[in-house]
């Protein structure tokens, strides 16, 4: 699974530079897959659409830190767990239900990003 951050986020920041991904952003704000990134050329997202890896994509929340599915992997292959979850003080990164993955999924996803 991704992990999503809940609606009771208090917008403080601290997973932002946790991230190994680049994959989470602060409300409001577009995002790019290639953020954080060495890719160019285009990218497959998980829903089998390709895009620019340059494109800018809207924000996935507007209120709160969103993290971008296309590029999270639960810290699989960096860490024991998900950083965000590990420095939330409010415990708002959480798995998402409606996102599950497997290990090897993460894990290419991961090689994907990282060339």
């Amino acid at each position: 699974m991704a992990i999503i951050i809940t609606d009771e986020c208090i917008n403080c920041g601290a997973c932002e530079p946790e991230c190994p991904n680049n994959a989470i952003y602060e409300g409001g704000v577009e995002w790019a897959i290639s953020d954080g990134t060495s890719l160019t050329g285009n990218y497959t997202l998980g829903d089998g659409k390709s895009v620019g890896v340059d494109d800018q994509n809207a924000p996935v929340e507007e209120d709160y830190y969103f993290i971008v599915p296309d590029k999270c992997t639960e810290c699989v292959g960096f860490h024991e767990e998900p950083q965000c979850a590990a420095v939330c003080p409010v415990d708002c990164c959480v798995p998402d239900p409606d996102r599950e993955e497997t290990e090897e999924v993460l894990l290419g996803r991961k090689a994907a990003l990282h060339l």
